[in-house]
């Protein structure tokens, strides 16, 4: 049998067993299908297979295996599960590696993050620049710094490349050797670095500091299998502390059973962190297994795009009266997927169940008659706003919150929204490619760095020599942050990425706001407790 005739057979077999596993495989789960409906499904697979070969056959253009693969992967099967819901999703061989990479948050390379900038003079248009090293890993070590352009990996030049293509040359097995050409302003020729893979731990707790004296900060990015631990060690490294801010904002979610383990860090034991309702599988109720006896003020801070598992944290500790919640309303995210392997190494991300606050809200927003499109980046705010039409519950103390659209914060911050000026020096890579500039004239910075005067003229000076456009009058309106965005990146540069987060968490007014929210949620805890000595249990 010819290759492409065997990869054209085994792509159709993946989007059979796809079907397979969204339909039979969860049936054997409930009640058996009846006749009528087991022939339905087989009518439905039997057409789809006529509808392949007639375009296996007839089309204007050789179905090649890149055609098939593209039709299967990115066509049939996205396309009959995003007519479910739009978050059962399908993997193929690479996005399934990336996944669980994702959720293990290791893998073996040289640990960096790189990213295409235009660049008139390269092939294609770009070039793949380092954006920052991870501190403690290969390139780190070796002295690789962001902005640095990689020319070639192992020999083979980058020209043309995308960063996964790159990304790829630049992973392997743990202590093989891989030699990097990097090009790097004010360095008269290409530099080469011989790296040895290791492994490289990205953590979701990127950053977690005394913001205050006393209070305590933590940012986290995502909920993978280390979440919860690195939560711990987050709060043991704090010490006796008078309040957390929790920062879950732009947080996608991720895994369930960490959110419930961050989560028992903040309530009491047996309190219920989060309830599952599906139609396949029995009902599941996760409680908090060990509690915490901790009373310090927590608010966690959201946004629009705070989703799935940070939902589950928020809603948790909002409705248990734990935390106040502070920022916009999360983005509504109340199902929860299944990963089920297909075969070789794909993978089907299913909708089994709709999960439940302790108070019984369903946090999902609504999707019928919704573009997938609208759904993720239009999202009508002013019907989030409206909740005559929202259900209804109540915190332990008797507060008053809302379901079916995400997480309503107790107290609203908006987000901060840039203007022309502030979007044209992001959209330039202004801020970054200063920083390189900067270093090249001065070797170094050092941790006493403050962007005064003469830093800003160097600045203004910067953005002529790139045709940058500005008046005196829009670097005065937004000067804070053009400073603390100047100070972020060199720090990153200087010193590495958590110095350059540092940075702007202290100067972030959303997180300044947030701060002073913390004798409100103190409060919260009085409240409970006298809501709970006017209404005792029932026995």
């Amino acid at each position: 049998m010819a290759p492409r005739t065997r990869r054209t057979l085994f792509s159709a077999t993946i989007f059979l067993a796809t079907c397979a596993v969204a339909g039979t495989f969860i049936n054997q789960r409930v009640d058996a299908q009846s006749a009528t409906d087991e022939s339905t499904l087989r009518d439905s697979l039997r057409n789809f297979a006529n509808v392949y070969s007639l375009v296996e056959q007839n089309y204007a253009d050789k179905m090649t295996t890149d055609k098939t693969d593209k039709a299967i992967y990115d066509g049939a099967i996205p396309g009959m599960l995003h007519v479910l819901d739009p978050h059962s999703n399908f993997y193929d061989p690479k996005a399934y590696a990336q996944m669980r990479e994702d959720q293990h948050g290791r893998y073996y390379g040289v640990g960096m993050t790189i990213q295409p900038q235009p660049d008139p003079a390269a092939k294609g248009g770009t070039k793949i620049v380092v954006l920052y090293p991870f501190e403690g890993t290969p390139s780190f070590k070796a002295g690789i710094r962001p902005g640095d352009t990689i020319l070639a990996v192992d020999g083979k030049s980058t020209a043309g490349m995308d960063t996964a293509a790159v990304a790829s040359l630049l992973k392997g097995p743990r202590n093989t050797h891989v030699t990097v050409s990097i090009n790097r302003e004010g360095s008269p020729k290409p530099l080469e670095f011989d790296l040895v893979r290791d492994e490289v731990s990205r953590p979701s707790v990127d950053l977690a500091f005394l913001i205050r004296p006393g209070i305590g900060y933590m940012h986290v990015t995502n909920f993978m299998e280390t979440t919860s631990r690195e939560v711990g060690d987050a709060l043991d490294k704090f010490g006796n502390i008078n309040g957390l801010v929790i920062d879950l904002r732009g947080n996608p979610g991720g895994l369930l059973n960490e959110a419930v383990n961050m989560s028992d860090k903040f309530l009491q034991k047996g309190q219920i962190v989060v309830s599952q309702r599906g139609r396949a599988f029995p009902d599941q109720v996760y409680r908090a297994a060990h509690g915490s006896d901790t009373k310090y003020p927590i608010v966690v801070l959201v946004n629009r795009n705070t989703a799935s598992a940070a939902e589950i944290v928020s809603g948790a500790l909002q409705d248990h009266d734990r935390a106040l919640i502070v920022g916009e309303t999360t983005f509504g995210k109340g199902l929860v997927q299944t990963v089920f392997q297909t075969s070789e190494n794909t993978g089907l991300a299913l909708t089994t169940y709709h999960y439940y606050t302790p108070s019984g809200r369903l946090i999902q927003r609504n999707y019928d008659h919704v573009s997938l499109y609208d759904y993720y980046y239009v999202r009508d705010s002013a019907q989030q706003k409206d909740k005559a039409n929202r259900e209804v519950k109540l915190t332990d103390s008797g507060r008053t919150v809302y379901g079916g659209g995400g997480i309503t914060p107790d107290q609203p911050i908006d987000n901060m929204k840039t203007n022309r000026f502030q979007d044209s020096l992001l959209q330039h890579y202004a801020f970054f490619k200063f920083t390189q500039h900067y270093l090249a004239a001065h070797n170094s910075a050092s941790k006493d760095f403050t962007v005064d005067d003469a830093v800003m003229q160097e600045f203004k000076n910067f953005l002529k020599s790139q045709d940058i456009e500005y008046t005196d009058q829009d670097i005065a309106g937004v000067q804070d942050w053009v400073k603390e965005s100047i100070k972020s990146d060199l720090f990153t540069s200087q010193f590495g990425q958590l110095d350059g987060l540092k940075v702007r968490a202290e100067w972030d007014p959303q997180i300044a706001k947030a701060i002073t929210y913390l004798p409100q949620a103190e409060s919260l805890q009085e409240h409970l407790k006298l809501a709970q000595k006017n209404n005792p249990p029932q026995k």
